[in-house]
């Protein structure tokens, strides 16, 4: 029996994919998913250098996290599936098992990280909390209680509890309302902005999605 090359196999073509977005559909037999994936890679990639262009590192960035790193994690989840169909289908896979509201609960986890090396690198920094700068031990509160929440909703979203949703609301009601008495105080201000109407994007999506947060089977 003809032993089939790694790069053939569903993990082989599944590892190819993380690397090179499209390349593991090709190897696997399937060109024609493997040449659109591939092409929407490379306009997602001129994507980003125009957006550094015009807003600098930090809004390539953004920009990365919030369109591509979605999308590169889609086309390796197909590339995984045993028989990848189009993406239309893998799309449905994708909401009808609740993976994306995990994959928001990974991208939690990927801002909590961010969140900590943001603020061991600037011990001095204090954030902005109702018109406020709190600073001692009402700083460190304030600072602290960002990864804390962005922990706690990760592990959530990943597993689907029920409570993740109420402690998300809680977080994304407490940055709404912060964000807006800081414009009330501040005025306008660009990271301010980005973020409020992200975070109020991401709560709208996350009520639309909010019965996988009742359902079991991210558990059986």
């Amino acid at each position: 029996m003809e032993r089939i090359p790694f790069y053939r196999t569903r993990h082989g073509g599944t590892f190819i994919s993380g690397l090179i977005p499209g390349l593991g559909l090709w190897f696997r037999g399937y060109p024609n998913q493997g040449l659109v994936t591939f092409c929407i890679g490379s306009i997602l990639g001129t994507a980003i250098w125009g957006v550094g262009l015009w807003g600098g590192p930090g809004a390539s960035i953004f920009f990365a996290m919030l369109f591509v790193l979605p999308w590169w994690v889609f086309q390796i989840f197909q590339t995984s599936l045993p028989s990848p169909t189009g993406m239309k289908d893998t799309w449905n896979i994708v909401w009808e098992k609740g993976h994306d509201i995990q994959y928001l609960g990974g991208l939690f986890f990927l801002a909590a990280i961010m969140d900590t090396y943001i603020i061991l690198a600037n011990p001095q920094y204090s954030l902005h909390v109702f018109c406020t700068r709190p600073t001692g031990v009402l700083g460190a509160i304030a600072k602290i209680q960002s990864p804390t929440f962005h922990v706690a909703i990760g592990y959530g979203f990943l597993g689907r509890r029920r409570w993740a949703l109420l402690v998300y609301l809680v977080y994304a009601g407490y940055g709404l309302m912060n964000a807006t008495a800081n414009f009330a105080c501040e005025g306008y201000g660009r990271i301010r902005t980005v973020f409020f109407f992200t975070l109020l994007a991401f709560t709208i999506y996350v009520l639309i999605r909010r019965q996988c947060f009742s359902s079991n089977s991210a558990r059986s």
